[in-house]
């Protein structure tokens, strides 16, 4: 009688491992939603971060005619009357270039 005892426990045990480690609700579940918490919380931050530098744009556009000056000036391309606009533009190193490559000579007497 107490060898069936003892053999009922064992398979109940072993049928709770088993729930455990790969049922409904079990550790590969909750490593999972670990994982998901993790990002998450890692893309908050980020997103966070990014809400408070367009907030502080915000501040400077309402209370500074420097920042509106400022903004007009580089997505815009506005300047001030009596100003005089350059522009530079350079030329890709990786572009052709008009001069031939120097020639190389194999050994001259």
């Amino acid at each position: 009688m107490l060898r069936w005892i003892a053999l009922v426990l064992i398979l109940i045990l072993v049928g709770l491992q088993l729930k455990l480690w790969s049922g409904s609700g079990g550790m590969r579940e909750v490593d999972a939603l670990r994982v998901s918490v993790k990002k998450q919380t890692d893309d908050n931050a980020k997103l966070q971060q990014r809400n408070q530098a367009v907030g502080a744009d915000v501040l400077d556009l309402k209370h500074g005619d420097q920042a509106v000056e400022a903004r007009a000036r580089t997505e815009l391309g506005l300047i001030k009357p009596g100003e005089v606009f350059y522009q530079v533009v350079e030329q890709p190193a990786h572009a052709g270039s008009a001069l031939p490559p120097p020639a190389t000579s194999a050994g001259s007497p």
